[in-house]
């Protein structure tokens, strides 16, 4: 339930911001904003909106797969509002890195999901290592797919020029992982157990 509140959210404040290039530029995450104006709720609300229709449906369809499962998971481990908790905390600790290296240019700007929803879907791979997922409608094993999602945000972070934030990928997935091991630090020692243990049932 909480994960369609939260998509229904996201699609509605997008949408606005699609047609109202005022209200796109109030929330986006513009680093001197934030260093001059104290507007630090740009840490938060940039997640909620996003460049195109596109782009806000590839994050949407990915959060509504792996979200549900994550939301009952926390809700069992902190509660009904755990998801939320840990969705909206994604958010702001995915894009610090990002706004620590380009708090002071006053051309970067980012926007987007994808930070929280890189963490629901690395929580999701922390639990479920060897299921299947669909990546260009072919499956593959959800850890075969971590590694080369790291390995490929890595690289095209380090070469730029396609302006999505792929260090905002990078540190939503660690963030994810580590926010699942601090709510139950046995899920560890499953995964561990159920990698070494390949099951694609």
């Amino acid at each position: 339930m909480l994960t369609f509140i939260l998509i229904a959210v996201t699609v509605l404040v997008s949408w606005q911001a699609f047609e109202r290039p005022n209200l796109l530029n109030r929330l986006i995450l513009w680093p001197p904003a934030i260093d001059r104006n104290k507007q630090y709720d740009r840490l938060l609300t940039h997640g909620f909106i996003h460049a195109d229709w596109s782009h806000l449906l590839f994050n949407m369809i990915t959060l509504y797969f792996f979200g549900r499962v994550i939301e009952s998971v926390m809700s069992q481990l902190i509660g009904p509002l755990g998801f939320v908790l840990f969705y909206l905390s994604a958010i702001v600790i995915a894009i610090l890195p990002t706004y620590l290296r380009h708090r002071h240019d006053p051309h970067y700007r980012s926007l987007g999901a994808s930070g929280a929803v890189s963490a629901v879907l690395f929580a999701y791979i922390l639990l479920q290592p060897w299921s299947l997922i669909i990546v260009f409608f072919l499956p593959m094993p959800a850890i075969v797919y971590a590694v080369v999602y790291i390995g490929y945000s890595i690289w095209m972070d380090k070469r730029g020029g396609d302006n999505i934030n792929h260090s905002a990928h990078i540190s939503g997935a660690i963030y994810g992982i580590l926010f699942m091991l601090l709510m139950e630090p046995r899920v560890g020692a499953v995964f561990l157990q159920r990698l070494m243990s390949p099951s694609f049932g």
